[in-house]
Protein backbone atom coordinates (compact mmCIF):
# COMPACT_ATOMS: atom_id res chain seq x y z
CA UNK A 1 0.00 0.00 0.00
CA UNK A 2 2.97 2.34 0.99
CA UNK A 3 4.87 1.58 -2.33
CA UNK A 4 1.75 2.49 -3.99
CA UNK A 5 1.10 5.65 -2.58
CA UNK A 6 4.41 6.44 -3.36
CA UNK A 7 4.46 5.35 -7.27
CA UNK A 8 1.03 7.27 -7.41
CA UNK A 9 2.51 10.75 -5.91
CA UNK A 10 5.82 10.52 -7.67
CA UNK A 11 3.60 10.21 -10.91
CA UNK A 12 1.34 12.86 -9.76
CA UNK A 13 4.56 15.08 -9.06
CA UNK A 14 6.11 14.38 -12.44
CA UNK A 15 2.75 14.41 -14.64
CA UNK A 16 0.60 17.21 -13.06
CA UNK A 17 3.49 20.03 -11.88
CA UNK A 18 0.65 21.76 -13.40
CA UNK A 19 -1.66 20.99 -10.28
CA UNK A 20 1.10 21.97 -8.11
CA UNK A 21 1.06 25.37 -9.20
CA UNK A 22 -1.99 25.68 -9.21
CA UNK A 23 -1.98 24.85 -5.39
CA UNK A 24 0.60 27.28 -4.22
CA UNK A 25 -1.51 30.46 -6.06
CA UNK A 26 -4.58 29.40 -4.62
CA UNK A 27 -3.14 29.57 -1.53
CA UNK A 28 -2.56 32.79 -1.97
CA UNK A 29 -5.11 34.63 -4.46
CA UNK A 30 -7.05 35.92 -1.57
CA UNK A 31 -4.06 36.30 0.57
CA UNK A 32 -5.30 33.47 3.01
CA UNK A 33 -2.87 30.98 3.64
CA UNK A 34 -4.88 27.82 2.98
CA UNK A 35 -2.13 25.73 4.26
CA UNK A 36 -2.29 27.23 8.13
CA UNK A 37 -2.82 24.60 10.32
CA UNK A 38 -4.95 26.41 13.12
CA UNK A 39 -4.72 24.35 16.77
CA UNK A 40 -7.92 22.89 17.38
CA UNK A 41 -8.67 22.47 13.95
CA UNK A 42 -9.63 18.79 13.79
CA UNK A 43 -8.42 18.14 10.74
CA UNK A 44 -7.11 15.17 9.17
CA UNK A 45 -3.15 15.52 7.65
CA UNK A 46 -2.85 12.91 5.16
CA UNK A 47 -0.53 10.02 5.15
CA UNK A 48 1.36 12.32 2.44
CA UNK A 49 0.90 15.74 2.37
CA UNK A 50 2.72 18.77 -0.55
CA UNK A 51 2.86 21.96 0.39
CA UNK A 52 4.56 25.10 -2.07
CA UNK A 53 7.58 26.14 -0.97
CA UNK A 54 10.33 28.69 -2.40
CA UNK A 55 12.31 25.90 -4.42
CA UNK A 56 9.23 23.95 -5.20
CA UNK A 57 6.93 21.28 -3.18
CA UNK A 58 7.98 19.90 0.50
CA UNK A 59 6.56 16.28 1.01
CA UNK A 60 5.13 15.61 4.79
CA UNK A 61 4.67 11.99 5.42
CA UNK A 62 3.18 10.16 8.45
CA UNK A 63 4.91 6.83 8.43
CA UNK A 64 2.15 5.31 10.06
CA UNK A 65 -0.92 6.36 7.63
CA UNK A 66 -3.12 9.85 8.37
CA UNK A 67 -3.40 11.38 11.52
CA UNK A 68 -7.02 12.52 12.95
CA UNK A 69 -5.66 15.55 15.02
CA UNK A 70 -9.38 15.90 17.03
CA UNK A 71 -8.23 15.87 19.84
CA UNK A 72 -4.66 14.95 19.57
CA UNK A 73 -1.90 17.07 21.53
CA UNK A 74 -0.15 17.99 19.01
CA UNK A 75 -2.67 19.39 17.53
CA UNK A 76 -4.49 20.92 20.33
CA UNK A 77 -4.28 24.04 21.81
CA UNK A 78 -3.04 22.98 25.61
CA UNK A 79 -2.06 26.17 27.33
CA UNK A 80 -4.35 29.59 28.14
CA UNK A 81 -2.49 31.77 25.45
CA UNK A 82 -3.93 29.60 22.56
CA UNK A 83 -0.85 27.67 21.39
CA UNK A 84 -0.88 23.85 20.14
CA UNK A 85 2.02 22.59 19.02
CA UNK A 86 1.52 22.36 15.88
CA UNK A 87 1.50 26.07 16.37
CA UNK A 88 5.94 26.74 15.71
CA UNK A 89 6.20 23.34 13.98
CA UNK A 90 3.97 23.95 10.66
CA UNK A 91 3.75 20.64 8.21
CA UNK A 92 3.91 23.67 5.23
CA UNK A 93 7.19 24.46 6.80
CA UNK A 94 8.73 21.35 7.01
CA UNK A 95 7.58 21.09 10.95
CA UNK A 96 9.29 24.74 11.71
CA UNK A 97 7.75 27.58 11.21
CA UNK A 98 9.20 30.05 7.60
CA UNK A 99 9.67 33.99 8.28
CA UNK A 100 6.75 34.12 4.91
CA UNK A 101 4.39 32.80 7.16
CA UNK A 102 5.23 34.38 9.88
CA UNK A 103 4.85 37.37 8.42
CA UNK A 104 1.95 36.22 6.83
CA UNK A 105 0.07 35.28 9.73
CA UNK A 106 0.74 39.00 10.97
CA UNK A 107 -1.14 40.76 8.04
CA UNK A 108 -4.09 37.93 8.13
CA UNK A 109 -4.88 38.24 12.64
CA UNK A 110 -3.10 41.88 12.65
CA UNK A 111 -0.97 40.43 15.34
CA UNK A 112 -3.50 38.20 17.41
CA UNK A 113 -2.56 34.29 16.51
CA UNK A 114 -1.10 32.68 19.25
CA UNK A 115 2.50 32.56 17.50
CA UNK A 116 2.74 35.96 18.69
CA UNK A 117 1.54 35.45 22.21
CA UNK A 118 3.53 38.17 24.24
CA UNK A 119 5.06 35.65 26.38
CA UNK A 120 7.92 34.81 23.20
CA UNK A 121 6.38 35.61 20.62
CA UNK A 122 7.61 39.31 21.76
CA UNK A 123 10.77 41.15 22.46
CA UNK A 124 9.95 40.90 25.85
CA UNK A 125 6.19 40.26 27.38
CA UNK A 126 6.28 43.94 28.73
CA UNK A 127 6.43 45.33 25.81
CA UNK A 128 3.04 47.39 23.99
CA UNK A 129 0.45 43.99 22.58
CA UNK A 130 -0.09 44.27 19.25
CA UNK A 131 3.12 46.82 18.32
CA UNK A 132 4.62 44.94 15.43
CA UNK A 133 7.93 46.96 17.29
CA UNK A 134 7.40 44.65 19.86
CA UNK A 135 7.64 41.63 17.44
CA UNK A 136 10.21 42.84 15.57
CA UNK A 137 12.69 39.95 16.09
CA UNK A 138 9.67 37.38 14.92
CA UNK A 139 8.69 39.30 12.45
CA UNK A 140 11.88 40.45 10.75
CA UNK A 141 14.51 37.03 11.76
CA UNK A 142 11.59 34.58 12.68
CA UNK A 143 12.94 34.43 16.69
CA UNK A 144 11.19 33.54 19.16
CA UNK A 145 12.33 34.48 22.85
CA UNK A 146 13.92 31.67 25.04
CA UNK A 147 14.66 33.28 28.52
CA UNK A 148 17.61 31.28 30.17
CA UNK A 149 17.65 31.24 33.90
CA UNK A 150 21.28 32.19 35.28
CA UNK A 151 23.52 31.06 36.66
CA UNK A 152 23.29 27.58 35.27
CA UNK A 153 21.45 24.98 37.29
CA UNK A 154 22.80 21.23 37.20
CA UNK A 155 20.31 18.09 36.34
CA UNK A 156 19.98 17.86 40.46
CA UNK A 157 18.94 21.64 40.68
CA UNK A 158 22.30 22.73 42.20
CA UNK A 159 23.58 25.65 40.89
CA UNK A 160 26.66 26.09 38.32
CA UNK A 161 29.49 28.27 39.73
CA UNK A 162 29.92 29.85 35.92
CA UNK A 163 33.37 29.72 34.27
CA UNK A 164 32.82 33.45 33.24
CA UNK A 165 30.99 36.82 34.01
CA UNK A 166 28.32 38.02 31.33
CA UNK A 167 27.83 41.78 31.06
CA UNK A 168 24.83 42.82 29.01
CA UNK A 169 26.27 45.73 26.29
CA UNK A 170 23.44 46.11 24.28
CA UNK A 171 19.78 45.44 24.83
CA UNK A 172 17.61 46.58 21.89
CA UNK A 173 14.78 44.21 23.15
CA UNK A 174 14.90 45.78 26.53
CA UNK A 175 14.38 42.45 27.96
CA UNK A 176 17.63 41.55 29.41
CA UNK A 177 17.63 44.71 31.53
CA UNK A 178 14.59 44.81 32.68
CA UNK A 179 13.96 44.25 35.90
CA UNK A 180 11.54 42.06 36.43
CA UNK A 181 12.42 39.67 32.88
CA UNK A 182 15.98 40.79 33.30
CA UNK A 183 19.27 39.27 34.29
CA UNK A 184 19.26 41.83 37.59
CA UNK A 185 15.71 40.34 38.14
CA UNK A 186 14.47 38.53 41.31
CA UNK A 187 14.87 35.54 39.34
CA UNK A 188 17.75 36.43 37.14
CA UNK A 189 17.21 35.36 32.90
CA UNK A 190 19.37 35.88 30.00
CA UNK A 191 16.74 36.52 27.16
CA UNK A 192 18.53 34.67 24.07
CA UNK A 193 16.50 34.60 20.64
CA UNK A 194 16.45 31.53 18.24
CA UNK A 195 14.40 29.68 15.63
CA UNK A 196 12.10 26.78 16.02
CA UNK A 197 13.99 23.49 15.78
CA UNK A 198 12.17 21.06 12.82
CA UNK A 199 9.98 18.10 14.36
CA UNK A 200 10.15 15.89 11.75
CA UNK A 201 12.87 13.23 10.77
CA UNK A 202 13.24 12.59 14.64
CA UNK A 203 14.21 9.17 14.55
CA UNK A 204 17.74 10.41 12.54
CA UNK A 205 17.62 13.23 15.63
CA UNK A 206 17.65 10.91 18.29
CA UNK A 207 18.99 7.61 16.74
CA UNK A 208 19.65 5.11 19.35
CA UNK A 209 19.55 2.04 16.46
CA UNK A 210 23.56 2.20 16.83
CA UNK A 211 24.18 2.77 19.94
CA UNK A 212 25.98 6.45 21.07
CA UNK A 213 29.04 7.21 23.14
CA UNK A 214 28.86 8.15 26.63
CA UNK A 215 31.07 10.77 25.95
CA UNK A 216 30.19 13.81 24.08
CA UNK A 217 32.63 13.40 20.92
CA UNK A 218 33.42 16.93 20.76
CA UNK A 219 34.22 17.95 24.34
CA UNK A 220 34.67 14.89 26.47
CA UNK A 221 32.54 15.30 28.88
CA UNK A 222 29.63 12.33 29.75
CA UNK A 223 26.55 12.05 27.69
CA UNK A 224 23.55 13.18 29.72
CA UNK A 225 21.58 9.64 30.24
CA UNK A 226 17.95 8.92 29.44
CA UNK A 227 16.33 9.54 32.78
CA UNK A 228 13.62 6.23 31.90
CA UNK A 229 16.53 3.56 30.35
CA UNK A 230 19.68 5.32 31.62
CA UNK A 231 21.28 4.92 27.94
CA UNK A 232 24.05 7.91 26.71
CA UNK A 233 22.13 9.78 24.30
CA UNK A 234 23.39 12.49 21.90
CA UNK A 235 22.17 15.72 23.02
CA UNK A 236 21.93 16.60 19.34
CA UNK A 237 17.96 17.71 19.28
CA UNK A 238 17.99 21.35 20.59
CA UNK A 239 20.21 24.40 20.05
CA UNK A 240 21.84 24.16 23.48
CA UNK A 241 21.15 20.79 24.15
CA UNK A 242 19.16 21.61 27.72
CA UNK A 243 16.86 18.77 26.84
CA UNK A 244 17.78 15.27 25.96
CA UNK A 245 15.16 13.48 25.09
CA UNK A 246 11.87 14.20 23.58
CA UNK A 247 10.37 14.10 26.61
CA UNK A 248 12.05 16.64 28.89
CA UNK A 249 11.70 18.84 25.10
CA UNK A 250 8.10 18.72 24.86
CA UNK A 251 8.10 19.48 28.55
CA UNK A 252 10.42 22.23 28.28
CA UNK A 253 8.37 23.10 25.31
CA UNK A 254 5.18 23.56 26.90
CA UNK A 255 6.18 25.46 29.86
CA UNK A 256 8.12 28.29 27.78
CA UNK A 257 5.80 28.03 24.86
CA UNK A 258 2.49 26.94 25.69
CA UNK A 259 2.46 28.07 29.45
CA UNK A 260 1.30 25.19 30.07
CA UNK A 261 2.89 22.34 33.46
CA UNK A 262 0.40 19.38 33.01
CA UNK A 263 1.17 17.86 30.05
CA UNK A 264 -0.32 13.87 30.86
CA UNK A 265 1.79 10.82 30.31
CA UNK A 266 -1.02 9.81 27.55
CA UNK A 267 -0.42 12.81 26.12
CA UNK A 268 2.85 12.76 25.34
CA UNK A 269 3.38 9.56 24.42
CA UNK A 270 1.11 10.56 21.84
CA UNK A 271 2.96 13.18 21.00
CA UNK A 272 6.54 11.76 20.89
CA UNK A 273 4.70 8.58 18.83
CA UNK A 274 3.07 11.58 15.89
CA UNK A 275 7.47 13.01 16.38
CA UNK A 276 8.98 9.73 15.51
CA UNK A 277 6.76 8.83 12.66
CA UNK A 278 6.69 11.77 10.32
CA UNK A 279 9.05 12.65 7.91
CA UNK A 280 9.66 16.02 5.76
CA UNK A 281 11.76 16.35 2.76
CA UNK A 282 11.56 18.49 -1.10
CA UNK A 283 9.54 16.50 -3.32
CA UNK A 284 10.16 18.95 -6.83
CA UNK A 285 12.63 21.56 -7.70
CA UNK A 286 10.14 23.11 -9.86
CA UNK A 287 12.04 23.36 -13.21
CA UNK A 288 14.01 20.51 -12.32
CA UNK A 289 11.04 18.07 -11.77
CA UNK A 290 9.97 15.51 -9.36
CA UNK A 291 12.70 14.53 -6.62
CA UNK A 292 10.54 11.16 -6.11
CA UNK A 293 10.30 8.87 -9.12
CA UNK A 294 10.67 5.52 -8.26
CA UNK A 295 14.04 5.26 -10.20
CA UNK A 296 15.08 8.72 -8.51
CA UNK A 297 18.20 9.35 -6.53
CA UNK A 298 18.05 6.97 -3.24
CA UNK A 299 18.88 9.90 -1.15
CA UNK A 300 15.75 12.37 -1.76
CA UNK A 301 11.93 12.62 -0.40
CA UNK A 302 10.44 11.59 2.38
CA UNK A 303 10.20 7.79 1.22
CA UNK A 304 13.83 7.25 1.28
CA UNK A 305 14.12 8.78 4.63
CA UNK A 306 11.68 6.64 6.38
CA UNK A 307 13.65 3.70 5.13
CA UNK A 308 16.63 5.09 5.63
CA UNK A 309 19.16 3.99 8.22
CA UNK A 310 19.49 6.85 11.45
CA UNK A 311 22.63 7.41 13.00
CA UNK A 312 25.03 6.06 10.17
CA UNK A 313 28.21 8.54 9.67
CA UNK A 314 28.15 8.89 5.47
CA UNK A 315 31.43 7.67 4.39
CA UNK A 316 31.25 8.82 0.44
CA UNK A 317 32.56 5.57 -0.76
CA UNK A 318 29.75 3.01 -0.20
CA UNK A 319 27.44 5.11 1.82
CA UNK A 320 27.08 8.67 1.01
CA UNK A 321 25.92 11.43 3.35
CA UNK A 322 23.24 12.24 0.63
CA UNK A 323 23.17 9.69 -1.84
CA UNK A 324 22.15 10.23 -5.89
CA UNK A 325 23.25 7.11 -7.29
CA UNK A 326 23.54 6.93 -11.23
CA UNK A 327 19.62 7.61 -11.41
CA UNK A 328 20.38 11.19 -13.05
CA UNK A 329 23.61 10.34 -14.66
CA UNK A 330 21.98 10.27 -18.15
CA UNK A 331 19.30 12.50 -19.72
CA UNK A 332 15.63 10.34 -20.20
CA UNK A 333 13.41 11.01 -23.28
CA UNK A 334 10.76 12.53 -21.49
CA UNK A 335 13.20 14.90 -19.76
CA UNK A 336 13.34 18.81 -21.15
CA UNK A 337 16.69 20.88 -21.23
CA UNK A 338 15.23 22.83 -18.25
CA UNK A 339 14.39 19.86 -15.95
CA UNK A 340 17.90 18.44 -17.38
CA UNK A 341 20.21 21.83 -16.69
CA UNK A 342 18.50 21.54 -12.61
CA UNK A 343 19.53 17.76 -11.95
CA UNK A 344 22.79 18.29 -13.59
CA UNK A 345 23.02 21.47 -11.23
CA UNK A 346 21.70 19.39 -8.25
CA UNK A 347 24.53 16.24 -8.76
CA UNK A 348 27.03 19.26 -9.43
CA UNK A 349 26.03 20.51 -5.82
CA UNK A 350 26.11 17.32 -4.41
CA UNK A 351 29.71 16.40 -5.10
CA UNK A 352 30.91 20.13 -3.65
CA UNK A 353 28.95 19.20 -0.64
CA UNK A 354 30.36 16.15 -0.30
CA UNK A 355 34.25 17.09 -1.75
CA UNK A 356 34.76 20.96 -2.05
CA UNK A 357 37.66 20.79 0.59
CA UNK A 358 38.81 24.10 2.17
CA UNK A 359 40.27 25.12 5.41
CA UNK A 360 38.13 25.60 8.53
CA UNK A 361 39.98 27.35 11.38
CA UNK A 362 39.28 29.18 14.58
CA UNK A 363 36.09 26.91 15.39
CA UNK A 364 35.81 25.70 18.94
CA UNK A 365 34.70 22.14 19.42
CA UNK A 366 35.62 21.22 16.11
CA UNK A 367 39.08 22.43 15.32
CA UNK A 368 39.93 21.62 18.96
CA UNK A 369 39.06 17.74 18.86
CA UNK A 370 42.36 16.60 17.19
CA UNK A 371 41.84 17.70 13.78
CA UNK A 372 44.35 21.16 13.87
CA UNK A 373 43.90 24.29 13.01
CA UNK A 374 43.18 24.74 10.73
CA UNK A 375 42.54 21.84 9.26
CA UNK A 376 41.19 21.07 5.56
CA UNK A 377 38.04 19.21 5.28
CA UNK A 378 34.89 19.56 3.63
CA UNK A 379 31.43 20.39 4.12
CA UNK A 380 30.22 16.91 4.38
CA UNK A 381 33.04 16.31 7.53
CA UNK A 382 30.56 18.47 10.33
CA UNK A 383 27.42 17.36 8.31
CA UNK A 384 27.88 13.81 8.06
CA UNK A 385 25.00 12.07 8.96
CA UNK A 386 23.44 9.74 6.41
CA UNK A 387 20.41 10.79 5.36
CA UNK A 388 20.07 14.01 6.91
CA UNK A 389 23.40 16.18 7.13
CA UNK A 390 23.15 15.90 10.90
CA UNK A 391 26.40 15.05 12.85
CA UNK A 392 27.00 11.86 14.11
CA UNK A 393 29.18 13.25 16.81
CA UNK A 394 27.08 14.62 19.49
CA UNK A 395 27.65 17.63 20.63
CA UNK A 396 27.89 21.59 19.65
CA UNK A 397 30.72 23.78 18.28
CA UNK A 398 30.79 27.53 17.37
CA UNK A 399 31.18 28.89 13.40
CA UNK A 400 30.90 32.09 14.61
CA UNK A 401 26.91 32.54 13.74
CA UNK A 402 27.13 34.58 17.06
CA UNK A 403 30.63 35.48 18.29
CA UNK A 404 32.21 38.30 16.92
CA UNK A 405 33.60 39.25 15.21
CA UNK A 406 31.86 36.58 12.92
CA UNK A 407 28.38 37.45 13.78
CA UNK A 408 29.06 41.31 12.53
CA UNK A 409 26.84 41.42 9.51
CA UNK A 410 25.64 44.79 7.37
CA UNK A 411 22.57 46.68 7.92
CA UNK A 412 19.38 44.93 5.97
CA UNK A 413 18.28 48.11 5.36
CA UNK A 414 19.49 51.76 5.23
CA UNK A 415 17.59 52.59 8.28
CA UNK A 416 18.85 49.72 10.25
CA UNK A 417 21.54 48.98 12.11
CA UNK A 418 23.15 45.84 13.81
CA UNK A 419 22.94 47.67 16.98
CA UNK A 420 19.09 47.45 16.60
CA UNK A 421 18.68 44.19 16.06
CA UNK A 422 20.31 41.55 18.46
CA UNK A 423 21.23 41.81 22.00
CA UNK A 424 24.86 41.66 22.75
CA UNK A 425 26.63 40.21 25.73
CA UNK A 426 29.97 40.64 27.07
CA UNK A 427 32.03 37.56 27.95
CA UNK A 428 34.72 37.39 30.59
CA UNK A 429 36.41 34.27 31.58
CA UNK A 430 37.77 33.84 35.03
CA UNK A 431 41.36 33.69 35.68
CA UNK A 432 40.92 29.89 37.17
CA UNK A 433 39.31 29.08 33.75
CA UNK A 434 41.35 28.44 31.02
CA UNK A 435 40.53 31.27 28.17
CA UNK A 436 38.70 30.83 24.86
CA UNK A 437 41.54 29.40 22.56
CA UNK A 438 40.28 31.70 19.75
CA UNK A 439 39.07 34.67 21.70
CA UNK A 440 40.76 34.65 24.80
CA UNK A 441 39.13 36.05 28.46
CA UNK A 442 37.41 38.92 27.29
CA UNK A 443 34.67 38.63 23.68
CA UNK A 444 31.39 39.54 23.08
CA UNK A 445 28.55 37.27 21.58
CA UNK A 446 24.53 37.70 20.52
CA UNK A 447 24.11 34.87 22.00
CA UNK A 448 26.25 32.73 24.59
CA UNK A 449 24.37 29.41 23.46
CA UNK A 450 25.30 26.09 25.31
CA UNK A 451 27.59 27.92 27.60
CA UNK A 452 23.85 29.15 29.48
CA UNK A 453 23.70 25.50 30.50
CA UNK A 454 26.87 24.30 31.43
CA UNK A 455 28.67 27.50 32.56
CA UNK A 456 31.76 26.92 30.84
CA UNK A 457 34.13 29.42 28.76
CA UNK A 458 34.78 27.70 25.86
CA UNK A 459 31.35 26.25 25.25
CA UNK A 460 30.17 30.57 24.35
CA UNK A 461 28.63 30.74 21.47
CA UNK A 462 28.25 27.07 20.55
CA UNK A 463 25.27 25.64 19.07
CA UNK A 464 24.14 22.24 17.99
CA UNK A 465 23.85 21.93 14.29
CA UNK A 466 20.20 21.07 12.92
CA UNK A 467 19.11 18.71 9.82
CA UNK A 468 19.33 19.60 6.35
CA UNK A 469 16.19 18.14 5.15
CA UNK A 470 13.22 20.79 4.01
CA UNK A 471 15.53 23.52 4.09
CA UNK A 472 13.49 25.48 1.73
CA UNK A 473 10.23 25.16 3.23
CA UNK A 474 11.70 26.63 6.47
CA UNK A 475 14.07 29.36 6.11
CA UNK A 476 15.54 31.88 7.74
CA UNK A 477 18.60 29.70 9.15
CA UNK A 478 21.04 29.43 11.46
CA UNK A 479 19.91 29.32 15.01
CA UNK A 480 19.46 33.27 15.11
CA UNK A 481 18.18 33.91 11.41
CA UNK A 482 20.87 35.52 10.61
CA UNK A 483 20.83 33.99 6.98
CA UNK A 484 17.53 34.63 5.28
CA UNK A 485 17.96 32.41 2.28
CA UNK A 486 19.98 30.26 1.18
CA UNK A 487 22.47 32.21 -0.67
CA UNK A 488 23.32 34.07 2.55
CA UNK A 489 23.67 30.90 4.34
CA UNK A 490 26.21 29.93 1.64
CA UNK A 491 27.89 33.61 1.40
CA UNK A 492 28.30 33.54 5.21
CA UNK A 493 30.38 30.31 4.84
CA UNK A 494 32.61 31.68 2.06
CA UNK A 495 33.47 34.81 4.09
CA UNK A 496 33.76 32.59 7.57
CA UNK A 497 36.54 30.47 5.66
CA UNK A 498 37.39 31.98 2.52
CA UNK A 499 36.58 29.27 0.65
CA UNK A 500 36.09 31.25 -2.43
CA UNK A 501 33.80 29.79 -3.93
CA UNK A 502 32.41 30.31 -8.04
CA UNK A 503 29.12 31.82 -8.99
CA UNK A 504 28.73 28.50 -10.23
CA UNK A 505 29.51 26.62 -6.77
CA UNK A 506 27.37 28.82 -4.69
CA UNK A 507 24.54 28.27 -7.28
CA UNK A 508 24.92 24.38 -7.55
CA UNK A 509 25.43 24.15 -3.91
CA UNK A 510 21.98 25.94 -3.25
CA UNK A 511 20.14 24.22 -5.68
CA UNK A 512 21.46 21.08 -3.70
CA UNK A 513 20.75 22.08 -0.28
CA UNK A 514 17.08 23.06 -1.37
CA UNK A 515 16.74 20.00 -3.07
CA UNK A 516 16.81 18.39 0.47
Amino acid sequence: MKDGMRNFFAGLAVASFGVFSAIAIASSADGTNLHWWEPGSGKVLPEFAVYPDLAGHIGILNADGPVDTEGHPFFEPLGPNGRACVSCHQPADGMSLSLRSIKQRWRETDGTDPIFAMIDGANCPNLPKGNPASHSLLLQRGLFRVGIPWPPRDAAGNAIEPEFDIEVVRDPAGCNTDPVYGLNSSSPTISVYRRPRVVANMGYVVHQKFGVSPFVGKTGEPALRDPDTGKPLNMNMMADARAVTLKTQMKDAAHSHLEWDRLTPEQMARIEAFERQIYAAQVDMGPGGSLIEPDGPPGLGPYNLRDGDAGVLGNNITRWVIPMGDAWQESKPTETAEVRAMRESILRGQKIFHFRTFWIRDSMHLNTVGLGNPTKRTCSTCHGMHMTGLDTVNGWMDIGTTNLPWAKEAPRNPWQTEDELMPLFKITCSRSAHPHPYLGRVFYTQDPGRALISGKCNDVGTIVMQQFRGLAARAPYFSNGSAQNMRELIDFYDRRYNIQFSEQEKTDLGNFLDAL
